[in-house]
């Protein structure tokens, strides 16, 4: 809880025990009323505050304006009648803010939830200055200016490398967990986390234009996209409140007048007068205005938990019309962590395969490389490497036990002019050389989650008809 939540909990709390002492205590006439206006207030004081403000500017018609009338006028008929009975007036405003505490407490685990999400906001951009590394606002740094990111960073603003290389972890904003790679000449947006190498970029945009920041804004704004339901309750409530108001106006008056005029008997002011603020009580719009905006926020702040952008209520609204499904593959389908699944035209041992691969690469951050020295599965002997050498986007190029070792990509085979086997297999593909002639290809792949085929088969159940794949991997 909040400090907010934590004091109104308080009152709550102080509320409740002096309403239970009071039942208690022998009292009567004014110091009863007096001992019971404490309770009251402590409780109540700022829906009080609100109806008035509301009265003075005019906008007199809301939930404070009928919690304040219907309590007061509790109050003034216990005075009328003498009886002393001010529990009801103290409950009734108790209720109330209990009701209120529950529902702050669940728009505030939303917003956390939103909050949880929105990680990706960079607190800091490097920039240098005599030679020194100086960390700047992300929104006080101009279009055209270098920053720097080092490994372990976010990208604070979009846009081009200048200098250097290294693989990005692009997962928060597009939920594919296969690196990235650039180098020099590349576009690079901001949101991304730097994994290795230090690169200099460019930008080309301000923070308040750039990626991280309009996907932040559609969260932060995604309120404002009502669906056709929250519509109607907001033109609901404007229309259903002063209908309630001016209705209870007419049960306590119009009725003691017929009485006496029409049919000439007592008017009975009481009984219409307690009647009227009955009415009033139980008519109070909240629960059904609060209901369902705060369900809709809440729904959003769930999804967000779960790591889904929903960018408005009308939005969430329409998946329970949907009836196709499009999934991403890594990360959604898959867990995203690659491990080697095969090995394919090998001229060695399986083994001594990859434990050349394991040790060409073990200088390599690459998630690929930590997949190859987790499936050799020994400790690495960084002796036994010598002239490592890393082609930027092709793979690397070592000695091992003075063996001239080449792990990377077909562009790397095509570039050292080693014919290699293609491979059609799904997955990542490492091919091997070892002095000039080809050895064999490693196959990385993503691991399916086990509840994927749950998710699938929940969601046909629901109402889904078609569920369909992307996926860029050759298959």
């Amino acid at each position: 809880m909040n400090k907010k939540q934590k004091k109104m909990l308080l009152r709550i709390l102080a509320a409740t025990v002096l309403l239970i002492a009071l039942q208690m205590i022998p009292s009567t006439g004014p110091v009863r009323f007096i001992l019971y206006m404490i309770p009251y207030l402590i409780i109540g004081y700022d829906i009080l505050i609100k109806a008035a403000r509301g009265i003075a500017n005019r906008q007199v018609f809301d939930e404070c304006f009928l919690m304040a009338v219907a309590t007061v006028g509790a109050f003034a008929l216990a005075l009328s009648e003498q009886s002393g009975d001010y529990t009801e007036a103290v409950a009734v405003m108790l209720f109330y803010q209990i009701g209120e505490l529950f529902q702050s407490y669940a728009v505030g685990k939303s917003r956390r939830n939103i909050s949880e999400l929105m990680d990706i906001r960079p607190d800091y951009a490097n920039i240098e200055c005599d030679g020194k590394l100086v960390q700047a606002d992300p929104d006080e740094v101009e279009i055209g200016s270098i920053i720097i990111v080092q490994p372990g960073e976010k990208v604070p603003i979009d846009g081009i490398v200048v200098e250097g290389s290294a693989s990005l972890n692009t997962s928060a904003l597009t939920g594919e967990s296969l690196p990235r790679d650039v180098s020099e000449g590349d576009e690079i947006v901001s949101g991304c986390i730097d994994m290795s190498g230090v690169l200099k970029i460019q930008t080309t945009k301000e923070f308040g234009e750039s990626t991280v920041s309009r996907i932040l804004d559609l969260v932060e704004n995604a309120s404002s996209r009502k669906s056709r339901s929250e519509n109607f309750i907001s033109r609901f409530a404007r229309i259903y409140t002063p209908a309630v108001c001016y209705a209870a106006l007419a049960l306590a008056f119009l009725p003691p007048f017929v009485r006496m005029f029409v049919i000439g008997v007592p008017a009975d002011w009481e009984t219409w007068i307690y009647r009227a603020l009955t009415f009033l009580v139980i008519s109070c719009p909240c629960a059904l205005v609060i209901s369902i905006p705060l369900s809709f926020f809440a729904g959003i702040g769930g999804a967000g938990n779960a790591g889904v952008l929903v960018k408005g209520s009308n939005y969430l609204e329409a998946l329970s019309q949907t009836r196709t499904v499009v999934f991403d593959k890594t990360g959604t389908l898959t867990r995203g962590v690659f491990e080697v699944s095969g090995i394919h035209h090998n001229e060695m041992e399986n083994e001594k395969l990859l434990e050349y691969a394991a040790l060409a690469e073990s200088a390599s951050s690459h998630p690929i490389s930590k997949s190859l020295r987790r499936a050799y599965g020994k400790e690495i002997d960084r002796s036994r490497v010598t002239d490592i050498r890393e082609i930027s986007g092709n793979g690397v190029i070592a000695k091992v036990d003075g063996i001239q070792i080449a792990a990377g990509n077909d562009k790397l085979m095509d570039y050292l002019n080693i014919p290699y086997v293609a491979c059609h297999s799904t997955g990542t593909i490492i091919h091997m050389a070892a002095d000039g002639k080809y050895a064999g290809h490693i196959v990385i792949s993503d691991i399916v989650k086990q509840n994927a085929r749950e998710a699938v088969r929940a969601l046909k159940d629901s109402g889904v008809r078609k569920t369909v794949m992307l996926t860029g991997d050759s298959i």
